[in-house]
This record gives structure tokens, sequence and C-alpha cells, in this order.
């Protein structure tokens, strides 16, 4: 008990000096809602969430942007109520019953419903119409997520959309302690377009696996237009998981940061990826890919990580044996002219996938659509999004998780065939299958 309240002791007086904080890209710290302009990150930041570690404050010299992980804590703590909806409270996921003997953490066995139901955090877009969107990306300051011990299926929804590329970050996070950390995560074509409404609405759960994997947030800021100003490297090194012998010529990468090739020793280093977590990807071919943690410290280079690819299982489909990173073109997929409403024979060719899918539950895919040209470009890379999203929603209803499929809108931007004939259009509108994981 003394422990505790000299921790609170601490903290109040780490507080006092966290409150004084403003900074040229964030403001004033202790606002629970904070837009800026033309900040040195981003061409507009809209920050929900005060940045004091959950109340529990930094130090002078701890900078929560630079990929530092937080100290240890104590739990539970007081929920303030003034804090913004969705912050700086201990959640604990909706699929965890108390009373059915299922695995927990500390923030869920010192805790209790209903005051530890998961929240959604909203941040308002008033602002947003104001700017001229070319990208944006989420930062997001978490607590305590630990789905590689509890085996939690964590699921982030964006105005009710799946965000699968922030659910595969999450996926890999390990925050035993509990502490903080960043993690900054791009959005979406997909998700880009809801920024034109009147707010972002972020949801995290895990609605399905029943593990007491209890988790926090401290804040969370859209970037618009970013220009990230603390990263490091990342580096590593990709091997043969059986002979453990280097593969050179390999692809590691960490999202739509960057990539490097690795050398004749399987080593590589990739420049300019954000501070915080990141996850690197080491892939090559006839190898499916594997994926790791990394912390990513600004101006430093990250401890090297070991990438161990195994040889790729293969799959038949369409009579053609597929293995991980190969691409197929699924000329059965057509849609109503100037629509994403699937023919028929675009639905029974999904239903061959989702049959193959469900045969091999650990295989992932990326769907890409594309276009002909005629039209204005952007309204066919939106066309070719929504149809390719119409597949993703067929073969939800067909049982399989969404998390397993990605989506890219490519409208005209690759073609296979030449514009200039009406053939050559017809090839060109086309849906593509990338075996993405096996």
């Amino acid at each position: 008990m003394k422990k505790l309240i000299l921790s609170f002791v601490c903290s109040a007086l780490t507080l006092s000096l966290f409150a004084q904080r403003t900074t040229e890209t964030d403001g004033d710290w202790s606002k629970q809602f904070l837009v800026l302009k033309n900040t040195p990150e981003a061409d507009l930041m809209i920050r929900v969430g005060d940045i004091d570690n959950l109340g529990f404050g930094f130090t002078e010299d701890f900078n929560p942007f630079a990929g530092q992980s937080t100290w240890s804590h104590d739990f539970p703590w007081p929920v303030n109520a003034e804090n913004a909806r969705g912050t700086d409270r201990i959640m604990v996921p909706s699929s965890f019953k108390y009373g059915a003997n299922q695995p927990n953490d500390g923030y869920t066995s010192s805790t209790k419903r209903p005051d530890n139901n998961p929240y959604s955090i909203t941040i308002p877009l008033a602002e947003v119409k104001n700017v001229k969107v070319d990208s944006a990306a989420l930062q997001l300051f978490i607590d305590d997520f630990q789905a590689p011990s509890f085996r939690s299926k964590f699921q982030v929804k964006i105005n009710g959309l799946r965000f699968t590329e922030a659910e595969k970050m999450i996926t890999y996070i390990n925050q035993t302690g509990p502490i903080g950390k960043l993690i900054t995560i791009r959005l979406t074509p997909e998700l880009l377009q809801k920024l034109s409404g009147d707010s972002l609405v972020i949801a995290i759960d895990d609605p399905v696996s029943k593990q007491g994997d209890g988790y926090a947030i401290d804040f969370v800021k859209l970037l618009i237009n970013p220009k990230f100003i603390y990263m490091g490297k990342v580096q590593g090194k990709i091997i043969d998981f059986n002979t453990r012998e280097p593969i050179p010529n390999a692809t590691a990468s960490v999202g739509e940061y960057g990539a490097a090739i690795s050398d004749a020793e399987g080593n590589f280093v990739i420049e300019n990826i954000p501070a915080g977590l990141n996850i690197v990807k080491g892939s090559a071919a006839g190898y499916s890919s594997d994926e790791k943690q990394v912390d990513v410290i600004a101006d430093n280079t990250s401890e090297a990580v070991e990438l161990e690819l195994k040889r790729s299982g293969k799959v038949s489909y369409n009579n053609k044996t597929l293995q991980e990173g190969d691409n197929l073109v699924m000329n059965n997929i057509q849609f109503e002219v100037n629509s994403a409403k699937l023919l028929p024979a675009g639905k029974a060719e999904l239903d061959k996938l989702a049959a193959l899918m469900k045969q091999n539950g650990a295989m992932e895919i990326l769907l890409s659509g594309h276009t002909s040209s005629e039209g204005g470009a952007a309204l066919n890379r939106e066309l070719s999004l929504k149809r390719v999203r119409s597949c993703k929603d067929y073969l939800a209803t067909k049982g399989i998780d969404e998390g397993r499929i990605t989506l890219k809108g490519l409208g005209p931007d690759e073609p296979i065939a030449s514009n200039d004939t009406e053939a050559g259009r017809a090839k060109n509108r086309r849906v593509e299958l990338k075996i993405t994981k096996l």
C-alpha cells in the first residue's frame, strides 16, 4: 500500500511538470482536444486525449514521440471523468466473461463491468474539410496490449470498417509491464474516404477470443499529410528457417514506409521508419513470409531482428498451382457497368475462393481492383476500390474473416493491355488475387 501511495505521489509530482509542457507539434499537452495547422509534422493535426501517460505523467526528458517505451506503472488507476471518452481508462475485451475461468491479466482482474467496457474514440473532422488530403496517419499511444501472450484477436474498426493493417500491428504487440508505446499507422485509401464525413470513430475490441487482455489508450492523433520528424532505422537478417543459411536478394519491408533488399549475408537496413512499434516483414520467392515486431527509436538503429522464412506451401486453384507471393487474374469476377454490383459469375468464382480459404485457414490474400482508362482516374480508382470491397463483403458472408483480406483500388494505374482497343480495355477491367500468406 505504501508503494502504491508513493507511486501516486511521484506521479503527481511528475504530472505537475507535464502540465506545463507545450510543443510546436502538439501545443498544450494537457488539453483533451486540440487542433493545430501547419506544424512541422503535418498540414493538420487533430488530437483527442491529453498526453500524460494515463495520468502517471512523463519526466521532463521523456519524449513519447521518439519511440521509447514508458516505465512500468501501477494499476488500477482512478478514471478522471474529464478525460476524453475512450482515453485514460482500463478496457477489457467484450468477449471476456467474468466467472468463466478464462485467462486474464492484472487489468482485467482488478477492474469490473461495466466500468471496463470498451469505449470508442471519436475524432471530429470539421477542420479536415479545409485541407486537401493526400495522405493521413493515425498515431496512438497504447498501453498493455498482450496479444502474443494471450492469443487475443483484436479488431480495429474505423467508422465500422475493419482496419486490417492496424489489426496486424496489434497482433504482434506484447506490452507486459504494463508499459506505454507509440504506434503510427497510415490510413488506407478506403479509410481516407471516411475523412469527408463529420467524424472518425475508432473502435478497438476483441469480440471473439474470450481472453482477458486488458488495455488502455492515452491519446490518439490524426495527421493529415504527415511529415514524420521522429524516425530511425531497422536492421536485421533474413535466413532460411530450416538450413539457417542467409537468403540474399530477399525483401524486408515496414508497411508503406520503406523496404530494402538483403545482401549476400542476408543482412538489411531500412531507413526513415517512424519511431515507435513497427512490424518488419521478410519475403522471398518460394518462401512464406515472416513478420516480427521491432522497436524504432528516433535517430537510432534498432536491435537486429532475425526473419526466418520457411519454404512456401502450395494450393491448387482453377487448375493452377499457387504459393505465397503469386498473383492471379480472376477473369470470372465481373460487375454491372459502372457499378460495384457483382454478377452471378463473379459470385460463383468467389464461392470457390471462399472454399479454398476455408481449407487453408492461415491463408491471407490481397484483392486489387483495376479498370480501363475511360473517365477520370480518381473516379476509376474509387470504383475499383468499391468493387473489391464488394468481393470482400461477399467473402465475409461465406464465413471468411475480414482480417484475412486486404484491398487495393488501383483504377487505371496498372494496365496489362492497351487501352486503345475494346479488347485491351476489357482485359484491364479485372480483379487480381495475390496470396500474401500461406
